[in-house]
């Protein structure tokens, strides 16, 4: 039989580990304060944060992992520590479209770590309006979900703005039952977000077929709407139950179990070429027959992927539409720069709203 080593050398074992993880985390804190004095002096007074650099960061660990922890439990680590050294370096205000507890308050702390102090708005407009007059560094707004489509008050924002989209965060939406009710027949009403309630259809109709659906402006006010009433529900996500103190009585209702939602970060900055990039554009063009394709011919002689294209109405004319893209590569790129190029003198409206690290995890 193999020899088994005694608990108590292992528990040596760990507690040795452990005194050289806190010293190297510690180090690498010292480190980025003088990333921080270096910056100062070189004349940078504003947000230290560079999503390219966390991004190539976050890749790196992901091709040095080699387990047995899963790359993404690695890299959600390695995320809290450069947030915490960041806040050592110079805190964050990130806006996130409120109240506490929303899907949109998960996303940034996905994206940025906790060490970031999170500013709830009431409106994606808000988000925007906060990052433009400087209130806070960066915002974080929904822009898709996987089964209810694009945010299209995100877009006409973004139309608008004189904001960069600087990065993106994808969650795995994960609804759930909240209520104080020990039985489900007990149940009469159910709050939630329009497009949460769309997203949980059929469960609801196979388990609640006689609950009133009551649509509020957010799983968080619907949390705390439910929460003083035992004969009513509300659908929300993990944080909400956490924060509003009300028991997830069933989790996962949600109809697809891969329904996600795509976030995107806002800000004055532009991010450098990392390898693994997307940029979004917004342009417009005559209606005439063949300008669409005259349109996206460029993308596609470059070889460049196109990932998404979605109309919306310009607001300038009748029938008249402006189309947001989505791209593989960034503008940086050589394939991706030519393709702009001969976009540009193919379209009456062309607009830039970013070139930005892909989601990581």
């Amino acid at each position: 039989m193999p020899s088994i080593t005694p608990l108590t050398e292992l528990r040596e074992k760990i507690d040795s580990v452990d005194s050289q993880i806190l010293q190297l985390i510690n180090q690498r804190a010292c480190y980025a304060e003088e990333v921080a004095k270096t910056k100062r002096a070189q004349g940078e007074n504003g947000s230290f944060y560079r999503p390219d650099r966390e991004s190539l960061v976050l890749r790196r660990i992901q091709d040095l992992n080699t387990g047995p922890l899963s790359n993404e439990t690695a890299m959600r680590f390695f995320r809290e520590l450069m947030s915490e050294c960041l806040a050592l370096e110079k805190p964050l205000d990130v806006a996130f479209l409120g109240p506490e507890g929303t899907f949109s308050q998960q996303a940034t702390f996905k994206h940025f770590g906790h060490a970031v102090k999170t500013i709830p708005m009431t409106s994606i407009h808000a988000v925007f309006t906060a990052v433009e007059n400087g209130n806070c560094a960066f915002g974080v707004v929904p822009i898709e979900n996987s089964t209810e489509g694009v945010i299209s008050h995100t877009l006409d924002c973004l139309f608008n703005s004189t904001l960069q989209i600087c990065g993106e965060v994808k969650i795995r939406v994960k609804q759930n039952l909240l209520t104080n009710a020990k039985n489900l027949n007990e149940i009469t009403e159910i709050f939630s977000h329009a497009q949460s309630l769309a997203q949980c259809r059929q469960w609801l109709e196979t388990h609640l077929p006689n609950a009133r659906l009551t649509p509020v402006s957010s799983n968080a006010e619907a949390a705390l709407l439910a929460k003083d009433n035992s004969n009513t529900a509300a659908i929300a996500g993990s944080i909400a139950s956490e924060i509003y103190e009300l028991p997830i009585f069933t989790a996962n209702i949600e109809d697809d179990s891969n329904n996600t939602t795509r976030f995107i970060i806002i800000g004055q900055q532009l991010a450098t070429p990392t390898g693994h990039d997307k940029t979004t554009l917004v342009v417009s063009t005559n209606n005439q027959a063949g300008a669409l394709y005259q349109m996206l011919e460029p993308i596609a002689v470059a070889g460049v992927d196109m990932l998404s294209i979605e109309s919306r109405p310009s607001r300038q004319g009748l029938w008249d539409y402006v189309f947001f893209i989505d791209i593989v590569g960034h503008s940086d790129d050589e394939n991706v720069s030519e393709a702009l190029a001969k976009l540009k003198t193919k379209v009456s409206m062309f607009k830039r709203l970013g070139s930005y690290p892909q989601a990581v995890f």
